[in-house]
């Protein structure tokens, strides 16, 4: 591989962005695609989205050419602000689904070990843990405290951050005070669209752990939804 391509790969995955090798099967030149660049051949350019969606990779014949599309996706990361009933329900399931998760929670009369074991649990306001660990696209975030003092700056941060998926617990009265919140704090029309609130599909969930299982689908949608046409749609 060529030394500079490799460098740029390291690079580019230490900083948690997706990127794609291609490999001419035939002499074995390298290139890197970079998530949202632009591919002249469409042909191409439809195998590398659907490999950047998907996280698969693949073998395409393109003309007279074999490639090896290889694409380095970062882990999936959820991020989950509030220790709360849904929230011990929903760090066990996401992480049978692979997710790294993790809860934030000042409160720590609920963020215990004994309540969420073999999770990490950051007992500081949401703003400073995020400081140093910041959000990303490949991340994940469910606000569940339902207290806007807790709630509204990570809410925030993800919304700058271009995350993949931004859930909200509280009815739908709720979110329009919290919508009128997070525009006063700088967010767009079209940010405080993508947040999903009330968080979940509507499955008709009751208890918090039916309730975990319709955010968990939400979230595994909203990921393979991400930078297609569709990727703002909210399920009925």
């Amino acid at each position: 591989m060529d030394p500079l391509v490799l460098e740029r790969l390291n690079r580019e995955r230490r900083h948690r962005r997706a990127v794609i090798l291609l490999t001419d099967l035939k002499d074995g030149r390298n290139r890197l695609f970079c998530e949202g660049e632009i591919v002249a051949c469409a042909v191409l350019s439809n195998t590398i989205e659907t490999a950047f969606r998907t996280g698969k990779s693949c073998v395409v014949d393109v003309y007279s050419c074999t490639y090896f599309v290889n694409v380095h996706v970062p882990p999936t990361r959820l991020v989950v602000i509030g220790a709360v009933h849904i929230s011990q329900a929903l760090a066990s399931i996401a992480k049978i689904a692979g997710y790294d998760v993790e809860i934030i929670d000042p409160r720590t009369a609920f963020a215990t070990p004994d309540r969420f074991p073999d999770v990490p649990l950051h007992t500081e306001w949401p703003e400073n843990v995020l400081k140093n660990q910041p959000l990303d696209a490949f991340t994940a975030v469910a606000a569940l405290t339902h207290d806007p003092k807790i709630d509204d700056l990570p809410l925030m941060a993800a919304l700058d951050a271009g995350c993949f998926y931004i859930g909200a617990l509280g009815s739908s009265k709720t979110h329009v005070k919290r919508v009128e919140r997070l525009r006063a704090l700088g967010a767009t029309s079209d940010q405080v669209r993508r947040i999903h609130a009330p968080i979940g599909l509507d499955i008709g969930a009751a208890s918090p752990a039916q309730i975990a299982v319709a955010v968990l689908a939400q979230v595994i949608k909203a990921f393979h939804l991400r930078g297609s046409d569709r990727e703002t749609e909210k399920a009925a």
